[in-house]
């Protein structure tokens, strides 16, 4: 029994490192792209013959790959650091972290025209989380799923209890997005590893959008 477990843990931590190289792998390259464009719009013998109006110009162009590439890094630093300090995990209410989420996007989703439409049952159980990383997460999945919608879009976030977990998904039928940008992919990523420290589940498609998200209630420990 004790090497059964043992071999779990050894192979639950080299899927971790996977993800984790999988991540930074991805978020490495896609910062290359606007360090390339920075490099090359910064060449000495390129600006030396540039008039003022049109350093102006590439200063204020140049600014947007910068913001890109802060994004980028600041993304990877997150998931480094969810990957490498413990969870505080506590048994807590899902429903104030639900409305929490919820809140903090709506006026983002009325003002282009979309509907989240949340739904959750008036005796959801509590659950095994800790509670900065879950609403991190949640707020990521519903700002990812705003990003992948049009107007007159309805975006469902819904919660259900079962025997021993809470189950979140945030969905968007109507959706039909091939390809996420590398930004929303990492945020994602993101989302994923915090859901996942805390031993939860975690899982997503496109076309349609869909998250699911797994919280084990707190009626069983982490390792059930």
């Amino acid at each position: 029994m004790n090497s059964g477990n043992k071999a779990k843990r050894l192979s639950a931590s080299k899927t971790a490192s996977g993800r984790l190289c999988a991540d930074l792998s991805r978020g490495i390259h896609a910062a290359a792209q606007p360090l390339s464009i920075l490099r090359a719009s910064l060449d000495r013998g390129y600006t030396d013959r540039m008039t003022e109006a049109e350093l102006r110009d590439m200063v204020d162009s140049s600014a947007a790959e910068v913001e890109r590439v802060c994004t980028l890094f600041n993304y990877l630093q997150q998931i480094v650091m969810v990957e490498s300090i413990e969870p505080k995990i506590a048994a807590l209410p899902i429903a104030p972290l639900l409305a929490d989420a919820a809140d903090g996007v709506n006026l983002l989703f009325e003002k282009d025209g979309m509907l989240l439409r949340a739904k959750a049952p008036a005796d959801c159980p509590p659950v095994l989380i800790d509670k900065e990383r879950t609403l991190h997460a949640l707020s990521a999945v519903l700002l990812i799923a705003h990003t992948v919608s049009r107007a007159r879009d309805t975006v469902d976030f819904v919660t259900s209890a079962f025997s021993r977990s809470v189950r979140v998904v945030v969905r968007n039928r109507n959706s039909n997005v091939l390809k996420m940008n590398a930004e929303a992919g990492l945020s994602m990523a993101l989302a994923d590893a915090n859901i996942r420290s805390q031993h939860g589940d975690f899982s997503w498609s496109l076309q349609p959008f869909c998250v699911h998200i797994g919280l084990r209630r707190a009626s069983f420990a982490p390792h059930d």
